[in-house]
């Protein structure tokens, strides 16, 4: 497999955009990165390595809106609520705490469609160019929030029946989950046209 001079562009480009010197509100999403960053041996001595699998996850999700450029607000928004459904989920907090859970996938799943309807968007899997309504943002955002929370849930059944037995799964949970999703989907939907606006992207030397 070879790659294009685009391809090389676009390496370079999120490249750029990742390694660019903070300014601004930026120096607080980059905060909760290091944070989560040193979040990961600690809970991997405290907790072992599920939890490492756990903050691993929520490492991925710090360094994502960074590579794509997203506004300080947003950054901040997806970076704290990965580092804290990491630790619910360590911790059992979505268990123990009444509607946590819920409460977790409603925040959480709003900040992921958006980060989701970024990357399809730079990718070209979504054609949305300027104009886009806001009902149609707010289906398709509903539909992107759908197809993660499923994920999510088969992850779930899969850590439940392979790896840890105390992953609380059930058919009530889920829909419950499931219908938390979707209503963040649809909050993102509606809060796409700020959510997606103002980014910082920088342009790699190639370009």
């Amino acid at each position: 497999m070879t790659t294009t001079t685009a391809d090389h562009r676009v390496i370079d480009r999120l490249g750029a955009t990742f390694l660019r010197r903070p300014r601004g509100a930026e120096v607080v999403a980059d905060a909760v990165r290091a944070v989560t960053l040193v979040s990961l041996p600690v809970a991997t001595i405290g907790w072992g390595w599920i939890a490492f699998a756990v903050l691993l996850l929520a490492l991925l999700g710090v360094v994502v809106p960074r590579v794509l450029g997203l506004r300080p607000a947003v950054d901040t928004a997806v970076c704290a609520l990965a580092l804290v459904a990491g630790w619910s989920s360590v911790l059992g907090w979505y268990t123990s705490v009444f509607l946590w859970d819920k409460v977790v996938h409603f925040v959480l799943l709003a900040a992921l469609t958006a980060v989701l309807w970024v990357i399809a968007s730079d990718t070209g899997v979504l054609r949305t160019g300027d104009r886009v309504g806001r009902a149609q943002a707010v289906v398709v955002a509903g539909v992107l929030s759908l197809a993660i929370g499923s994920v999510w849930e088969m992850f779930e059944f899969l850590g439940h029946t392979f790896l840890d037995p105390t992953i609380y799964v059930g058919y009530e949970d889920t829909i419950g989950d499931l219908a938390a999703d979707l209503g963040g989907g649809v909050l993102a939907g509606l809060l796409l046209p700020w959510a997606v606006r103002d980014r910082r992207v920088v342009a790699g030397p190639s370009s």
